[in-house]
């Protein structure tokens, strides 16, 4: 991946990142994200060439590498440029330093920022590329610009004293915990962040982080959690957050990124339409995204939704469509992305907009420009954006997490021969092959009130997903489970039949 990064640089005629970790996975495990030069995701075209690299016997290494500097058109003589972080995994020092050998050998220039979160490193790649327009690419830099904006937008917060401001926060005994211990001295001292699992006594994202608080719906160990206390997970490389708390009667409530999306959407729409300038806005979601989170988006917020198929960069992609593109997958990852002309728009009014509300609403529209970091999903960014909305309305947790109730849902997996099998169409929620598949799942989904169904297979391995939900937490389970016997059975699974749940 040394190789391949600076083969895009050259290409490109730009910095490009590489980030050493495996985010919300476990701690033995690790990997590498390619960073392109705005800050998102490495071109598709080129995962191709990343996987042709990898896969290289040693001997034809170098035929590699002249193919794709042919097919790309990569001049070798130019210079390259690449950035590289890691996270906290014991494997991740070594595994750098190998992606640095790969960078020299090649002749690129690199500057290694050692232990950053992934956000961190998008963030950076973003601020060099645009010769500092996007800001001051070092931390000092990140923190400086996130708190300053976090500061001026609460200096409009009228609320009630203390309680507003605690915050207990999971870190996945990752990188998030260095990184946020780092920025605490920037932030006001009315915001009270008490940080746990901070990496020095328990393993990385083992029975903690956002992950294992979306899929297990429990509070993670090692933070003690008393009732209406709002807390929040990060994932091991903080580029996801999810939101939670314990009500009086000791039941917990998950906030999941559909619900945040949700929160800042309200948020952006009402300063829209204070500045009454004709921005497009929409919601970006997948077909995860819980039912009752898009209806209460289109019929009671009155905000276009649009669907895309599982995946950042297939969110990232549609939100940039618009004026204002919010997106978050159910698991925590997302942003809101800004289009040149809005926030150039934006930024004019704030200098030269006589009437004092357009002008207030502007300035913080400014300031949740500034706030978010519009290169990729960002746990601390989308953590201060959440505590600053909250304050400014003045909303408890347990208020944000009226705004509608989440269907009951169920995520099974089933085992098959071949994933291929499966072809999917409109978003990944209806399957087009095997025969006879959709229209079976069209026939259980009927059984139920409020019900929806989709399969689709895995990115990585040979199982297909099913999801589903209804009216109960019964009927979801029914029909996940009703689903999945019509997958094991059309689309040749392995093993023993799904049994009920």
């Amino acid at each position: 991946m040394g190789l391949l990064a600076v083969l895009r640089s050259k290409a490109v005629t730009a910095t490009i990142g590489i980030m050493v970790t495996a985010s919300h996975n476990p701690e033995e495990d690790n990997g590498v994200k390619l960073v392109d030069p705005l800050g998102e995701m490495l071109h598709p075209s080129w995962e191709e060439y990343a996987t042709q690299l990898a896969n290289a016997e040693e001997q034809e290494l170098q035929k590699v590498i002249t193919e794709i500097c042919q097919k790309a058109a990569v001049n070798l003589d130019k210079d390259a440029s690449v950035f590289i972080g890691r996270d906290t995994r014991p494997s991740s020092e070594k595994l750098s330093q190998s992606a640095i050998d790969g960078i020299q050998v090649l002749g690129g220039q690199y500057h290694d920022y050692g232990l950053v979160t992934t956000p961190q490193l998008h963030y950076m790649v973003c601020c060099q590329n645009t010769q500092g327009q996007y800001g001051k690419a070092t931390l000092e830099g990140y923190y400086e610009k996130l708190s300053k904006a976090f500061m001026e937008l609460i200096k409009q917060a009228h609320c009630s004293g203390e309680f507003q401001r605690h915050l207990k926060i999971d870190c996945a005994n990752g990188v998030g915990a260095l990184k946020l211990s780092e920025m605490k001295p920037y932030f006001p001292q009315e915001v009270l962040i008490h940080i746990y699992n901070d990496g020095t006594k328990e393993k990385l994202n083992h029975l903690c982080g956002a992950d294992f608080v979306k899929v297990h719906q429990k509070p993670p160990g090692g933070l003690d959690m008393k009732p209406n206390e709002r807390c929040c997970s990060f994932d091991g490389d903080a580029d996801r957050i999810v939101y939670y708390y314990k009500d009086t009667a000791g039941h917990f409530h998950l906030i999941d990124g559909d619900k945040i999306a949700t929160l800042i959407s309200i948020f952006l729409k009402e300063l829209l339409a204070k500045v009454k300038e004709n921005f497009k806005m929409a919601v970006v979601q997948t077909a995860y995204a819980n039912g009752n989170s898009t209806r209460f988006l289109q019929e009671t917020l009155k905000v276009p939704v649009h669907f895309v198929k599982t995946g950042v960069k297939h969110l990232h992609h549609k939100a940039q469509e618009f004026d204002v593109g919010v997106y978050f997958e159910a698991n925590g990852h997302g942003t809101v992305l800004f289009s040149k002309a809005a926030e150039t728009k934006i930024r004019q009014l704030v200098k030269e907009e006589k009437d004092s509300e357009k002008r207030e609403a502007a300035k913080m529209l400014e300031n949740m420009i500034d706030l978010i970091n519009q290169t990729v999903g960002d746990a601390v960014s989308d953590m201060l954006v959440i505590e600053a909305i909250l304050a400014l309305k003045g909303l408890t947790v347990q208020q944000w997490d009226g705004l509608y109730a989440d269907l009951p849902n169920r995520l099974l997996k089933v085992q098959v021969a071949d994933r291929r099998v499966i072809d999917t169409t409109d978003a990944e929620r209806r399957a087009l092959t095997p025969p006879g598949l959709q229209e079976k799942i069209d026939a259980l989904v009927k059984k139920y009130r409020l019900s929806r169904a989709f399969v689709r297979p895995s990115g990585t391995e040979d199982v297909v997903r099913i999801y589903a939900e209804a009216d109960t937490q019964e009927n979801a389970d029914a029909l996940a489970h009703e689903v999945s016997l019509a997958v094991f059975h059309l689309a040749g699974g392995k093993g023993a039949p799904p049994q009920p749940i």
